[in-house]
Parts: structure tokens; sequence; C-alpha cells
């Protein structure tokens, strides 16, 4: 097959915003995932998408529950537990915590971003 790019097509370089380093949150469009790699000098960096669980660091506006979305701010690649504009789903915690604040939780990354993670 000539034409096929990448055998797997989750770990991707992609254009990031300043200051990404290893580890951190990314949303590129609706591919969401984590760096690979820091921000190159060409705006780039090696992301892994689509799939994975990692930890960080998300500002909770209330006790999370597990199951619970977690939502990117693209602007920042700020988590957080709160829905709002310019904001995406990002995956779901696999960490159950009390009280506000910043809080390292277990995210489940979801295959993409949607506006809206409401169960049906």
């Amino acid at each position: 097959m000539k034409n096929l790019v990448f055998e797997e097509g989750n770990e991707l370089s992609l254009p990031v915003i300043a200051g990404t380093l290893s580890g951190s949150p990314v949303i590129v469009g609706m591919l969401v995932g984590i760096a690979k790699t820091d921000r190159r000098a060409d705006g780039t960096a090696s992301c892994k998408v689509g799939e994975g669980v990692a930890s960080f660091l998300v500002t909770t506006t209330a006790a999370v529950t597990v199951g619970q979305p977690i939502y990117i701010t693209a602007s920042s690649y700020a988590l957080s537990d709160a829905a709002g504009t310019g904001k995406e789903l990002y995956g779901h915690s696999l960490t159950a915590t009390t009280g506000t604040g910043a809080k390292t939780l277990n995210v489940r990354i979801a295959h993409y971003a949607v506006g809206a993670d409401t169960p049906a």
C-alpha cells in the first residue's frame, strides 16, 4: 500500500501551543492526546492521540466522580471538570475526589473531542 502514511495513526507530529512540554494534555482541532515531546522550534510536538490514561492536574469546581467528563481549554490546554465556552471534552476521570481546586486525577483520554458529553 503505497498510500499508507502511518500504520496505527495514534502517534503524530502536531502543531501545539507555545510552552507545550512532554506530558502536557493537548488538543488540535478535535484530536485530544498527550505531548510525548516538548514543542519544537517548528511549533510541533510528537503526540499520542486518542487513547490511554494519564495523570494530570485538573481544576475542580466540585467533587469529581469516576467517569465524570474532564474538559480542555484549547487556548491554554488547562483541564477542568466544568464545561463551558472554549472547552471541549478531553476525557473522563478515573479518580474520585472531594473539594475544589487543583487536583491530580487519572484521566482516560477520549478518542476525540466533543463540545458536550451528556450521558444518554
